[in-house]
């Protein structure tokens, strides 16, 4: 079988949710990282393996994948990794839930954006926080609310990580590292404890992953 590689950044949440997935299918994988804080994703290098300059690339099955959720769909499709509901109706709305932190939340708190929208305000540090502010703790608060709907037993949507579990552990990281208020999110600090008990998740970590 051909070597798995993954080209990765290990602070970002979008690779934080594949090397996940892949250690939940049991995939060894071989990481490449890809420095952002050197702009390395801008490369010549990287443009050639993903025209958007953005991690994770995966090469797997003699394929080269980009964007985490089209990789982890492609994962949990191949791998049986059940990571939506069979059910439509239940899968719409874990679907949703995991949407509500990969699609309305990281992308405006990306750090590309952020960093633009911190040198249109004027630059400063305190900006660039501000802004992760705004949109991280409201998100997180609507994400709390949509989880009510499930019973976390233990993860998001039930007895096995999901696709929202896969999509909350990294951006409870993230608010973390911009010190966000992470208060009156009871549902969502469960889960992270839980999670943090399961080996695919300790192992993708960016702490192991660096």
């Amino acid at each position: 079988m051909a070597e798995v590689i993954l080209y990765d950044y290990a602070q970002s949440s979008a690779s934080y949710r594949v090397r996940i997935a892949l250690n939940l299918a049991g995939i060894t994988y071989r990481t490449v990282p890809v420095d952002l804080r050197d702009r390395a994703q801008k490369s010549q290098t990287h443009l050639s393996r993903n025209p958007q300059g953005l991690v994770p690339v995966l090469e797997i099955d003699g394929l080269r994948l980009t964007q985490s959720l089209a990789i982890i769909d492609y994962l949990d499709q191949t791998r049986g990794l059940g990571l939506l509901p069979a059910e439509p109706a239940h899968r719409a709305k874990v679907s949703a839930l995991a949407q509500s932190i990969a699609v309305d939340i990281h992308p405006v708190c990306n750090l590309s954006v952020a960093r633009h929208a911190a040198a249109l305000g004027g630059g400063t540090e305190g900006t660039l926080g501000d802004w992760m502010h705004h949109f991280i703790r409201p998100g997180l608060l609507a994400f709390e609310a949509l989880l009510a709907e499930f019973e976390q037993a233990p993860y998001c949507a039930g007895s096995q990580p999901s696709l929202a579990d896969l999509c909350l552990i990294p951006q409870l990281y993230n608010a973390r590292r911009w010190d966000v208020d992470l208060s009156n999110l009871p549902r969502s600090l469960a889960v992270e404890s839980a999670c943090g008990e399961h080996p695919a998740f300790i192992a993708a970590q960016p702490e192991a992953a660096t």
